[in-house]
């Protein structure tokens, strides 16, 4: 049975100042709980409480949950990664869930600016567990460029617009920036643009999509 302070404490983590607080974070159904491996520190199912469905942010098909350490990455590991992929101002859960998976499938660590909280139960779920396998961090709009140019990397943004087409000739090592589909790049730092051609009557691609088509390129 689940007791009443785990009760508790899987109620707080709903919040995000309750998983800065405690340094867990929930992580839901039976693959994110393998993916996530040593940082799950107990699970519980729904035989465990008569609350389960209201401890869960939704009704996994394996009615398991579990507590999990949110993990520390160092410089050294974002720096392991062949693109250091920064996302500015990237809201949507499921966009930066998707984008981790991109990072472990590409070689690829993150680091958000105003992005969704990459340990909400949204972004776990939509990660399948990512981030216990990709470098990232959170970084202050203000400290971007320092922590930009400390990797000591050729940068490029991703961005709409003429005269900025994808060059594949490009390699890693690099930083690579993107934006929302709706606001673009905020962050004044400077590199090359980069753009995916595509047919006019596409307005923009989603931030998920271009990522993929360039890491993919680059792989």
């Amino acid at each position: 049975m689940l007791t009443k302070a785990k009760e508790q404490l899987v109620r707080s983590l709903q919040s995000k100042k309750g998983r800065q607080e405690n340094e867990l974070c929930l992580v839901e159904g039976k693959k994110v709980i393998e993916t996530a491996g040593q940082a799950v520190q107990w699970t519980f199912s729904r035989k465990d409480s008569a609350r389960f469905d209201e401890l869960v942010s939704t009704k996994t098909p394996q009615d398991v949950a579990g507590v999990a350490k949110i993990p520390k990455w160092s410089t050294a590991d974002m720096a392991s990664r062949k693109t250091i992929v920064v996302l500015d101002g990237v809201q949507d859960p499921g966009n930066v869930g998707a984008i981790l998976r991109l990072c472990l499938g590409f070689d690829a660590s993150l680091m958000l600016v105003e992005s969704a909280d990459v340990t909400s139960p949204k972004v776990v779920r939509a990660s399948v567990g990512a981030l216990f396998q990709v470098p990232w961090m959170v970084v202050p709009r203000e400290d971007v460029l320092r922590a930009v140019l400390a990797f000591d990397r050729q940068v490029y943004r991703l961005e709409q617009g003429e005269g900025s087409t994808l060059n594949k000739k490009i390699t890693p090592p690099c930083v690579l920036i993107a934006g929302s589909e709706g606001r673009g790049i905020q962050l004044d730092v400077s590199g090359p643009s980069i753009s995916i051609a595509h047919n006019v009557a596409l307005e923009s691609l989603n931030v998920g999509h271009a990522l993929a088509i360039v890491l993919h390129g680059w792989f």
